[in-house]
């Protein structure tokens, strides 16, 4: 029931600010906007396969999708490990 009422939420939401927004996830409005996109696209495939329960289940799959948009903008030349830039809210700092 509670995945229902999520569901109906997020098809309310209008844009992908509102989304980040509304799972309290800190981003980088600067450059959104270039890859909403495939931000939503990775979201909505994590979606998918995990079937999310609950609020927090939502909120993981947007923070994976997130964060993976960020590691794949960082430059690969370097050999160096490095935390996503822009990704507020990373865990693998």
């Amino acid at each position: 029931m509670i995945s229902i009422n999520i569901n109906d939420q997020l098809k309310q939401l209008t844009n992908i600010s509102e989304l980040l927004n509304f799972f309290e996830i800190g981003f980088d409005s600067g450059s959104i906007h270039e890859w909403q996109g495939d931000l939503l696209k990775r979201f909505n495939g994590y979606v998918i396969l995990t079937k999310p329960q609950d609020w927090f289940d939502y909120r993981r799959c947007l923070k994976n999708a997130y964060c993976k948009i960020q590691r794949g903008r960082l430059d690969n030349s370097s050999n160096t490990r490095s935390a996503c830039r822009g990704c507020t809210s990373c865990e693998r700092r």
